[in-house]
């Protein structure tokens, strides 16, 4: 085949999409950042510059100073709450629903916009930061010291942070803080998809966050096509058969239309 009939980066990859029976997605912060989500670093900004995202985001700082560590994540929080899916969300949704069980979205993100756009059985490596969790067990025992239900998060005290009146445990962001594992059974789910993939598009990510990045090499030695969608160069480009250079919202309704 000649230059000239050799297709072109979008008709490769779109043939992939039709041809694989299994795709899985990874996304990172710049599918967020194109519905205007500041990434972790660029939400220091206004009285929270003064401080690293380490002193801000790690079980250490909350337990230190829990109120400020709170309201950080309050400010967050409240700053999502106008901010809508863009067309790379829509289109992923959309392509899970037009194709039940083909699908598997893997994100880094912590914002909840894939799900806000229709996806579903989102694999959210790092969490959600608009769910709350106990700091530490939070369990009441009766007299036999047997152990009964936890306590109801939604009964919380409400408080910066709230706390739960018998035990006075403190509420913090079901989010993955620096230092913390991943949780282990959305690991475990995150793996197998790439590792039964014929396809992975890796979207909106530096790749140089371990392990989600590592999932790009697994999908790779299992033998799938990887591809990489991001504006700028990536850390996971020399694991891609195909670089696809520019925002999701441009690339990815493209490449799953029907």
């Amino acid at each position: 085949m000649n230059r000239a009939q050799q297709p072109s980066s979008l008709e490769q990859v779109r043939l992939w999409v039709q041809q694989a029976r299994r795709i899985a997605v990874l996304t990172g912060a710049g599918v967020s950042a194109e519905s205007g989500v500041p990434t972790f670093r660029d939400a220091q900004t206004g009285l929270w510059a003064n401080f690293r995202p380490e002193e801000l985001a790690t079980e250490e700082a909350f337990r230190r100073d829990p109120r400020r560590v709170w309201d950080w994540y309050a400010e967050r929080r409240a700053a999502m709450a106008a901010v809508r899916p863009n067309a790379g969300h829509v289109a992923l949704a959309e392509f899970q629903q037009r194709h039940p069980g083909r699908l598997t979205l893997i994100t880094q993100n912590v914002d909840g916009l894939h799900q806000k756009a229709g996806s579903m059985g989102v694999l959210e490596l790092h969490g959600d930061l608009m769910v709350d969790r106990w700091l530490n067990p939070c369990l009441n025992r009766d007299l036999h010291g047997g152990e009964v239900a936890a306590c109801n998060t939604a009964a919380a005290v409400p408080g910066r942070p709230p706390y739960c009146a018998e035990c006075r445990n403190l509420l913090r962001p079901a989010v993955v803080w620096f230092g913390e594992m991943l949780p282990p059974g959305i690991l475990a789910a995150a793996e197998h998809a790439a590792s039964v993939c014929d396809l992975m598009l890796v979207v909106g990510t530096s790749g140089m966050v371990y392990p989600a990045a590592g999932l790009a090499v697994q999908a790779r030695q299992a033998g799938a096509q990887v591809v990489v969608i991001n504006p700028e160069p990536t850390d996971l480009d020399e694991v891609a058969h195909l670089r696809l250079t520019g925002p999701s919202a441009q690339w990815l309704p493209l490449l799953l239309a029907d």
